[in-house]
Protein backbone atom coordinates (compact mmCIF):
# COMPACT_ATOMS: atom_id res chain seq x y z
CA UNK A 1 0.00 0.00 0.00
CA UNK A 2 1.30 3.25 -0.62
CA UNK A 3 2.57 5.94 1.83
CA UNK A 4 0.06 8.57 2.48
CA UNK A 5 1.37 12.25 2.21
CA UNK A 6 1.40 14.63 4.59
CA UNK A 7 3.10 17.44 6.13
CA UNK A 8 5.08 17.49 8.96
CA UNK A 9 5.68 21.29 9.38
CA UNK A 10 5.78 24.10 6.68
CA UNK A 11 9.08 25.84 6.50
CA UNK A 12 9.08 29.20 6.34
CA UNK A 13 9.51 30.98 2.74
CA UNK A 14 12.62 32.12 2.98
CA UNK A 15 14.16 29.16 4.54
CA UNK A 16 17.33 28.14 3.05
CA UNK A 17 18.05 24.62 3.95
CA UNK A 18 18.39 22.21 0.78
CA UNK A 19 15.29 20.45 0.50
CA UNK A 20 13.05 23.44 0.53
CA UNK A 21 14.95 25.35 -1.74
CA UNK A 22 15.47 22.41 -4.24
CA UNK A 23 10.97 21.75 -3.90
CA UNK A 24 10.59 25.94 -4.81
CA UNK A 25 12.62 25.27 -7.63
CA UNK A 26 10.85 22.22 -8.69
CA UNK A 27 7.43 23.58 -7.99
CA UNK A 28 8.82 26.66 -10.38
CA UNK A 29 9.87 24.26 -13.13
CA UNK A 30 6.56 22.95 -12.69
CA UNK A 31 4.41 26.07 -13.37
CA UNK A 32 6.20 27.11 -16.68
CA UNK A 33 5.09 23.19 -18.03
CA UNK A 34 2.36 24.04 -20.49
CA UNK A 35 -0.82 22.07 -20.54
CA UNK A 36 -1.25 19.72 -23.73
CA UNK A 37 -4.44 18.24 -23.14
CA UNK A 38 -7.24 20.25 -24.50
CA UNK A 39 -7.19 22.02 -20.95
CA UNK A 40 -9.64 19.33 -19.57
CA UNK A 41 -9.53 19.06 -15.74
CA UNK A 42 -9.09 16.21 -15.40
CA UNK A 43 -6.13 16.62 -17.52
CA UNK A 44 -4.74 19.17 -15.82
CA UNK A 45 -5.59 17.96 -12.06
CA UNK A 46 -3.32 14.51 -12.93
CA UNK A 47 -0.47 16.72 -14.15
CA UNK A 48 -0.92 18.79 -10.97
CA UNK A 49 -0.50 15.66 -8.99
CA UNK A 50 2.32 14.37 -11.22
CA UNK A 51 4.17 17.99 -10.56
CA UNK A 52 3.53 17.59 -6.52
CA UNK A 53 4.84 13.74 -6.99
CA UNK A 54 8.09 14.81 -8.41
CA UNK A 55 8.43 18.08 -5.74
CA UNK A 56 7.87 15.70 -3.18
CA UNK A 57 10.80 13.59 -4.57
CA UNK A 58 12.79 15.90 -4.86
CA UNK A 59 13.11 16.76 -1.14
CA UNK A 60 12.71 13.42 0.37
CA UNK A 61 16.03 12.28 -2.11
CA UNK A 62 17.67 15.41 -0.54
CA UNK A 63 19.65 13.62 1.98
CA UNK A 64 21.21 10.63 -0.46
CA UNK A 65 18.38 8.43 0.21
CA UNK A 66 15.77 7.03 -1.97
CA UNK A 67 12.94 9.13 -2.81
CA UNK A 68 9.76 7.08 -1.83
CA UNK A 69 6.80 7.36 -3.84
CA UNK A 70 3.64 9.53 -2.32
CA UNK A 71 0.09 9.21 -3.11
CA UNK A 72 -2.23 12.17 -3.13
CA UNK A 73 -4.61 13.17 -0.13
CA UNK A 74 -7.95 11.04 -0.30
CA UNK A 75 -9.82 13.82 -1.06
CA UNK A 76 -9.34 16.89 -2.78
CA UNK A 77 -7.79 18.35 -5.99
CA UNK A 78 -4.02 18.44 -5.74
CA UNK A 79 -3.07 21.64 -6.42
CA UNK A 80 0.39 23.78 -7.23
CA UNK A 81 -0.61 26.03 -4.37
CA UNK A 82 -0.57 23.29 -2.02
CA UNK A 83 1.80 24.00 0.84
CA UNK A 84 2.87 20.28 1.24
CA UNK A 85 6.43 19.48 2.76
CA UNK A 86 6.48 16.05 2.90
CA UNK A 87 8.07 14.27 6.01
CA UNK A 88 10.75 11.78 5.41
CA UNK A 89 9.90 8.37 4.89
CA UNK A 90 11.16 4.98 6.70
CA UNK A 91 15.29 4.58 5.51
CA UNK A 92 18.14 3.16 6.52
CA UNK A 93 20.85 5.56 9.12
CA UNK A 94 22.88 7.67 6.83
CA UNK A 95 26.20 8.81 7.60
CA UNK A 96 27.33 12.55 8.16
CA UNK A 97 25.63 15.21 6.29
CA UNK A 98 23.34 12.60 4.73
CA UNK A 99 25.96 10.86 2.87
CA UNK A 100 24.83 7.11 2.63
CA UNK A 101 25.98 4.96 5.25
CA UNK A 102 25.67 1.34 5.39
CA UNK A 103 23.66 -0.08 8.14
CA UNK A 104 21.17 -2.24 6.33
CA UNK A 105 17.58 -2.24 5.84
CA UNK A 106 15.05 -0.60 8.11
CA UNK A 107 14.13 -1.82 11.25
CA UNK A 108 11.50 -4.30 12.52
CA UNK A 109 9.17 -4.03 14.63
CA UNK A 110 9.46 -7.53 16.15
CA UNK A 111 13.26 -6.90 16.86
CA UNK A 112 13.47 -3.95 18.91
CA UNK A 113 16.42 -3.48 20.83
CA UNK A 114 16.41 -3.03 25.36
CA UNK A 115 17.19 0.43 26.39
CA UNK A 116 15.96 1.97 29.78
CA UNK A 117 14.24 5.03 29.97
CA UNK A 118 17.12 6.85 31.14
CA UNK A 119 19.24 6.31 28.41
CA UNK A 120 16.49 7.55 26.08
CA UNK A 121 16.47 10.81 27.94
CA UNK A 122 20.37 10.81 28.03
CA UNK A 123 19.86 10.34 24.25
CA UNK A 124 17.42 13.46 23.70
CA UNK A 125 19.58 15.33 25.67
CA UNK A 126 22.63 14.52 23.04
CA UNK A 127 20.57 16.34 20.35
CA UNK A 128 19.43 19.12 22.42
CA UNK A 129 22.98 19.89 24.05
CA UNK A 130 24.19 20.21 20.02
CA UNK A 131 21.34 22.67 19.25
CA UNK A 132 20.53 19.90 15.81
CA UNK A 133 18.94 21.83 13.02
CA UNK A 134 15.87 21.00 11.60
CA UNK A 135 15.58 18.93 8.63
CA UNK A 136 13.34 16.58 6.57
CA UNK A 137 16.10 15.82 4.58
CA UNK A 138 19.51 15.87 6.33
CA UNK A 139 20.98 13.45 8.61
CA UNK A 140 22.87 14.04 11.87
CA UNK A 141 26.26 12.99 12.42
CA UNK A 142 24.56 9.82 14.13
CA UNK A 143 23.12 8.98 10.53
CA UNK A 144 19.30 9.65 12.49
CA UNK A 145 17.10 11.91 10.11
CA UNK A 146 16.57 15.86 11.31
CA UNK A 147 12.90 16.31 11.79
CA UNK A 148 10.76 14.84 14.63
CA UNK A 149 10.35 11.60 13.98
CA UNK A 150 14.10 10.78 13.10
CA UNK A 151 14.45 12.32 16.93
CA UNK A 152 12.29 9.78 18.28
CA UNK A 153 13.71 6.85 16.32
CA UNK A 154 17.50 7.95 17.52
CA UNK A 155 16.33 8.29 21.17
CA UNK A 156 14.91 4.92 21.04
CA UNK A 157 17.91 3.93 19.61
CA UNK A 158 15.56 1.91 16.80
CA UNK A 159 18.93 1.57 14.05
CA UNK A 160 16.59 3.02 11.29
CA UNK A 161 14.89 6.69 10.48
CA UNK A 162 10.98 5.75 10.60
CA UNK A 163 8.20 8.02 10.49
CA UNK A 164 5.01 8.81 12.27
CA UNK A 165 3.16 6.19 10.00
CA UNK A 166 5.60 3.80 11.22
CA UNK A 167 6.64 4.44 15.08
CA UNK A 168 3.58 2.96 16.57
CA UNK A 169 4.53 -0.33 15.14
CA UNK A 170 7.30 -0.28 17.54
CA UNK A 171 5.06 1.02 20.48
CA UNK A 172 2.07 0.03 22.62
CA UNK A 173 -0.68 2.32 23.04
CA UNK A 174 -0.91 3.53 27.01
CA UNK A 175 -3.31 5.88 28.53
CA UNK A 176 -2.62 9.53 29.88
CA UNK A 177 -2.17 8.46 33.42
CA UNK A 178 0.39 5.50 32.29
CA UNK A 179 2.92 7.74 30.76
CA UNK A 180 6.42 7.90 32.22
CA UNK A 181 9.70 9.74 30.76
CA UNK A 182 10.61 8.16 27.57
CA UNK A 183 7.29 7.40 25.88
CA UNK A 184 5.79 9.51 22.94
CA UNK A 185 2.78 11.31 21.84
CA UNK A 186 2.32 10.73 18.52
CA UNK A 187 -0.26 12.36 16.03
CA UNK A 188 -0.25 10.96 13.06
CA UNK A 189 -2.60 12.23 10.33
CA UNK A 190 -2.62 10.26 7.10
CA UNK A 191 -5.92 11.86 5.52
CA UNK A 192 -5.26 15.61 5.62
CA UNK A 193 -2.02 16.75 4.22
CA UNK A 194 -2.46 20.78 5.53
CA UNK A 195 -2.82 19.31 9.09
CA UNK A 196 0.72 18.68 10.63
CA UNK A 197 1.85 15.14 12.08
CA UNK A 198 4.03 15.76 14.53
CA UNK A 199 5.72 13.17 17.50
CA UNK A 200 7.47 14.19 20.59
CA UNK A 201 8.95 12.40 23.68
CA UNK A 202 7.70 12.75 26.52
CA UNK A 203 9.78 13.57 29.45
CA UNK A 204 7.72 13.99 32.98
CA UNK A 205 4.90 15.96 34.33
CA UNK A 206 5.43 19.91 34.95
CA UNK A 207 3.25 19.82 37.96
CA UNK A 208 0.48 17.67 40.01
CA UNK A 209 -1.76 19.02 37.83
CA UNK A 210 -0.52 17.23 34.80
CA UNK A 211 -2.08 19.82 32.09
CA UNK A 212 1.54 20.13 30.96
CA UNK A 213 4.60 17.79 30.48
CA UNK A 214 8.08 17.92 29.52
CA UNK A 215 8.37 17.70 25.51
CA UNK A 216 11.22 16.82 24.38
CA UNK A 217 10.83 17.41 20.39
CA UNK A 218 12.66 18.22 17.17
CA UNK A 219 11.16 21.43 15.65
CA UNK A 220 12.11 24.47 13.81
CA UNK A 221 14.67 26.00 14.42
CA UNK A 222 16.38 23.34 16.58
CA UNK A 223 15.86 20.24 19.23
CA UNK A 224 14.11 22.06 22.46
CA UNK A 225 12.77 20.68 25.68
CA UNK A 226 10.02 22.63 26.68
CA UNK A 227 6.76 22.81 29.13
CA UNK A 228 3.96 21.43 26.81
CA UNK A 229 0.38 21.73 27.29
CA UNK A 230 -1.11 18.17 27.17
CA UNK A 231 -1.23 16.75 24.16
CA UNK A 232 0.21 19.26 22.58
CA UNK A 233 0.04 23.06 21.52
CA UNK A 234 -2.30 22.09 18.81
CA UNK A 235 -4.62 19.17 17.62
CA UNK A 236 -4.24 18.32 21.71
CA UNK A 237 -7.17 15.75 21.40
CA UNK A 238 -5.16 13.83 18.62
CA UNK A 239 -2.28 13.14 20.18
CA UNK A 240 -2.21 9.39 21.38
CA UNK A 241 0.43 7.86 23.75
CA UNK A 242 2.70 5.15 23.13
CA UNK A 243 5.48 3.08 25.18
CA UNK A 244 8.46 1.56 23.20
CA UNK A 245 8.24 -2.15 23.05
CA UNK A 246 11.73 -2.32 24.29
CA UNK A 247 12.20 -0.25 27.17
CA UNK A 248 13.22 -1.52 30.07
CA UNK A 249 13.49 0.09 34.00
CA UNK A 250 16.21 2.76 34.90
CA UNK A 251 13.59 5.39 36.04
CA UNK A 252 10.92 5.41 38.85
CA UNK A 253 7.63 4.87 37.76
CA UNK A 254 5.77 8.46 38.70
CA UNK A 255 3.58 7.79 40.62
CA UNK A 256 -0.18 10.22 41.60
CA UNK A 257 1.72 13.35 43.30
CA UNK A 258 5.11 12.97 42.26
CA UNK A 259 6.27 15.53 40.30
CA UNK A 260 9.85 16.14 38.69
CA UNK A 261 11.76 18.88 38.81
CA UNK A 262 10.24 21.19 36.53
CA UNK A 263 11.59 21.52 32.84
CA UNK A 264 13.99 24.61 32.29
CA UNK A 265 12.77 27.13 29.89
CA UNK A 266 14.96 28.27 26.83
CA UNK A 267 15.71 31.77 27.08
CA UNK A 268 18.09 33.77 25.04
CA UNK A 269 22.11 32.74 25.99
CA UNK A 270 23.66 34.57 29.32
CA UNK A 271 27.04 34.46 29.83
CA UNK A 272 28.44 32.78 33.52
CA UNK A 273 29.86 29.56 34.26
CA UNK A 274 29.20 26.01 33.29
CA UNK A 275 29.58 23.02 35.04
CA UNK A 276 32.60 21.95 35.64
CA UNK A 277 34.54 25.81 34.63
CA UNK A 278 37.65 27.02 37.05
CA UNK A 279 35.02 29.58 37.91
CA UNK A 280 32.75 27.44 40.10
CA UNK A 281 35.60 28.30 43.17
CA UNK A 282 34.98 30.16 45.26
CA UNK A 283 38.15 32.98 44.46
CA UNK A 284 38.22 34.44 47.96
CA UNK A 285 36.36 37.04 49.87
CA UNK A 286 39.53 39.94 48.67
CA UNK A 287 38.39 39.63 45.03
CA UNK A 288 35.12 41.94 46.46
CA UNK A 289 36.79 44.69 48.92
CA UNK A 290 36.58 47.87 48.16
CA UNK A 291 37.81 49.50 44.59
CA UNK A 292 38.62 46.00 43.65
CA UNK A 293 38.75 45.36 39.52
CA UNK A 294 39.27 41.70 38.45
CA UNK A 295 36.64 39.23 36.35
CA UNK A 296 35.34 38.20 39.31
CA UNK A 297 33.32 40.98 40.24
CA UNK A 298 31.60 41.39 36.61
CA UNK A 299 30.88 37.13 36.55
CA UNK A 300 29.15 37.80 40.36
CA UNK A 301 27.42 40.83 38.34
CA UNK A 302 25.98 38.77 35.60
CA UNK A 303 25.02 35.76 37.79
CA UNK A 304 23.26 38.32 39.85
CA UNK A 305 21.59 40.10 37.27
CA UNK A 306 20.31 36.78 36.23
CA UNK A 307 18.73 35.86 39.45
CA UNK A 308 17.24 39.35 39.18
CA UNK A 309 18.96 41.76 40.64
CA UNK A 310 18.61 44.40 37.24
CA UNK A 311 17.87 47.03 39.17
CA UNK A 312 20.74 47.60 41.20
CA UNK A 313 23.17 48.11 37.72
CA UNK A 314 22.41 51.38 36.49
CA UNK A 315 23.49 50.61 32.98
CA UNK A 316 21.89 47.09 33.51
CA UNK A 317 25.30 45.53 32.85
CA UNK A 318 27.76 44.64 35.50
CA UNK A 319 31.19 45.71 34.67
CA UNK A 320 35.00 44.78 36.62
CA UNK A 321 35.06 47.08 39.55
CA UNK A 322 33.52 46.47 42.77
CA UNK A 323 31.08 49.42 43.64
CA UNK A 324 28.24 49.58 45.36
CA UNK A 325 25.46 48.62 43.09
CA UNK A 326 27.08 44.72 43.45
CA UNK A 327 27.28 44.92 47.43
CA UNK A 328 23.09 46.09 47.12
CA UNK A 329 22.74 43.11 44.57
CA UNK A 330 24.31 40.35 46.73
CA UNK A 331 22.69 41.87 50.18
CA UNK A 332 19.01 41.04 48.10
CA UNK A 333 19.95 37.80 46.87
CA UNK A 334 21.27 36.70 50.20
CA UNK A 335 17.76 38.11 51.82
CA UNK A 336 15.86 36.35 49.24
CA UNK A 337 17.30 33.17 51.13
CA UNK A 338 16.22 34.61 54.74
CA UNK A 339 19.23 35.10 55.63
CA UNK A 340 20.19 38.57 58.52
CA UNK A 341 22.24 39.79 60.13
CA UNK A 342 26.09 39.22 59.09
CA UNK A 343 25.09 36.62 56.93
CA UNK A 344 23.31 39.38 54.35
CA UNK A 345 25.98 41.89 54.42
CA UNK A 346 26.61 42.36 50.65
CA UNK A 347 29.98 40.48 50.34
CA UNK A 348 29.72 37.30 48.69
CA UNK A 349 31.25 34.32 50.70
CA UNK A 350 31.49 30.92 48.94
CA UNK A 351 28.03 29.72 50.29
CA UNK A 352 26.67 32.90 48.30
CA UNK A 353 29.17 31.89 45.09
CA UNK A 354 28.09 28.28 45.07
CA UNK A 355 24.50 28.96 45.40
CA UNK A 356 24.62 31.16 42.30
CA UNK A 357 27.17 29.01 40.31
CA UNK A 358 25.25 26.06 40.40
CA UNK A 359 21.56 28.15 40.04
CA UNK A 360 20.45 27.29 43.22
CA UNK A 361 18.52 29.04 46.32
CA UNK A 362 15.70 31.51 45.55
CA UNK A 363 15.57 34.44 42.88
CA UNK A 364 15.85 38.28 44.26
CA UNK A 365 12.13 38.57 44.58
CA UNK A 366 11.10 41.05 41.57
CA UNK A 367 9.00 44.83 42.34
CA UNK A 368 6.85 44.00 39.32
CA UNK A 369 4.41 47.16 39.77
CA UNK A 370 6.94 49.58 41.56
CA UNK A 371 8.78 52.28 40.21
CA UNK A 372 12.23 51.21 38.43
CA UNK A 373 14.92 50.67 39.97
CA UNK A 374 18.23 52.59 38.36
CA UNK A 375 18.64 53.13 34.94
CA UNK A 376 15.05 52.45 35.00
CA UNK A 377 15.06 48.54 34.70
CA UNK A 378 12.46 46.81 36.54
CA UNK A 379 13.18 43.65 38.11
CA UNK A 380 13.71 40.58 35.84
CA UNK A 381 10.94 38.09 38.03
CA UNK A 382 12.74 34.97 36.80
CA UNK A 383 12.39 32.19 33.43
CA UNK A 384 9.83 29.92 35.93
CA UNK A 385 7.16 32.90 35.67
CA UNK A 386 7.02 32.52 31.98
CA UNK A 387 5.65 28.95 31.41
CA UNK A 388 1.99 28.03 29.75
CA UNK A 389 -0.57 28.97 31.77
CA UNK A 390 1.54 30.86 34.53
CA UNK A 391 -0.14 33.51 36.19
CA UNK A 392 1.84 36.46 37.37
CA UNK A 393 1.75 40.44 37.17
CA UNK A 394 5.11 40.48 35.09
CA UNK A 395 3.32 38.56 32.76
CA UNK A 396 0.78 41.33 32.71
CA UNK A 397 3.73 44.25 32.86
CA UNK A 398 5.43 42.54 29.76
CA UNK A 399 2.32 42.65 27.52
CA UNK A 400 1.78 46.18 28.19
CA UNK A 401 5.45 46.76 27.37
CA UNK A 402 5.23 44.73 24.10
CA UNK A 403 2.43 46.58 23.00
CA UNK A 404 4.30 49.70 24.21
CA UNK A 405 6.99 48.91 21.76
CA UNK A 406 4.84 48.30 18.78
CA UNK A 407 5.10 44.37 19.20
CA UNK A 408 1.79 43.33 20.46
CA UNK A 409 -0.06 42.10 17.11
CA UNK A 410 -0.96 38.44 18.43
CA UNK A 411 -2.80 40.01 21.45
CA UNK A 412 -6.65 39.63 20.34
CA UNK A 413 -7.30 40.68 23.88
CA UNK A 414 -5.42 42.15 27.16
CA UNK A 415 -2.63 41.54 27.84
CA UNK A 416 -3.26 39.97 30.67
CA UNK A 417 -1.30 37.96 33.77
CA UNK A 418 -1.65 34.47 32.19
CA UNK A 419 1.19 33.84 30.19
CA UNK A 420 -0.20 32.17 26.91
CA UNK A 421 1.11 31.57 23.16
CA UNK A 422 0.08 35.41 21.89
CA UNK A 423 2.96 36.42 24.80
CA UNK A 424 5.62 34.14 23.86
CA UNK A 425 5.17 35.00 19.83
CA UNK A 426 5.31 38.66 20.13
CA UNK A 427 8.34 38.04 22.66
CA UNK A 428 9.61 36.29 19.83
CA UNK A 429 8.85 39.20 17.67
CA UNK A 430 10.72 41.37 19.80
CA UNK A 431 13.80 39.13 20.14
CA UNK A 432 14.02 38.75 16.44
CA UNK A 433 13.93 42.53 15.96
CA UNK A 434 17.91 42.34 17.88
CA UNK A 435 19.34 40.21 15.38
CA UNK A 436 18.76 36.80 17.60
CA UNK A 437 18.13 33.72 16.26
CA UNK A 438 17.47 30.08 17.10
CA UNK A 439 16.97 29.73 20.75
CA UNK A 440 18.01 33.20 21.77
CA UNK A 441 14.58 33.66 19.94
CA UNK A 442 12.39 31.04 21.16
CA UNK A 443 9.74 33.75 22.46
CA UNK A 444 10.83 32.84 26.14
CA UNK A 445 12.21 36.22 28.04
CA UNK A 446 15.35 35.73 29.54
CA UNK A 447 17.01 38.39 31.44
CA UNK A 448 18.08 40.55 28.62
CA UNK A 449 15.09 40.08 26.68
CA UNK A 450 13.64 41.77 30.14
CA UNK A 451 16.08 44.19 30.19
CA UNK A 452 15.69 45.66 26.72
CA UNK A 453 11.85 45.71 26.89
CA UNK A 454 12.29 48.12 29.93
CA UNK A 455 15.42 50.00 29.74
Amino acid sequence: MPMPAFEEYEPEGDCVCRGCAQRRRALARARAIPLRDGGHPAARGARRALVLATAAGVVLGGGGGTAVALSAPAAGPVTLDDPGSPQGGRTPLHGPKGKPGNPGAPGRPGAVKRIDRTTIINRAKLWLDAQVPYSMSEYWTDGYRQDCSGYVSMAWNLGSNEWTGSLDKFATKITKDELLPGDMLLFHNPANPNNGSHVVLFGGWVDQTRTHYVAYEQTRPTTRKLATPYGYWANASKYVPYRFNGVTGGIVPQVPGAVPAPAPVPEPPAAGPKPGDPAKAFPGADKFAAGATNDHVAQLGRMLIERGAYRFYPKGVADRTWSDHDQRATQAFQRAQGWTGADADGVPGAHTWRLLVEKQGRNIPPTVGAAPGPGGVRAYPGAAVFRPGRSHPAVEALGRQLVKKGFGKYYTSGPGARWGEADRRNVEAFQRAQGWRGAAANGYPGPETWRRLFA
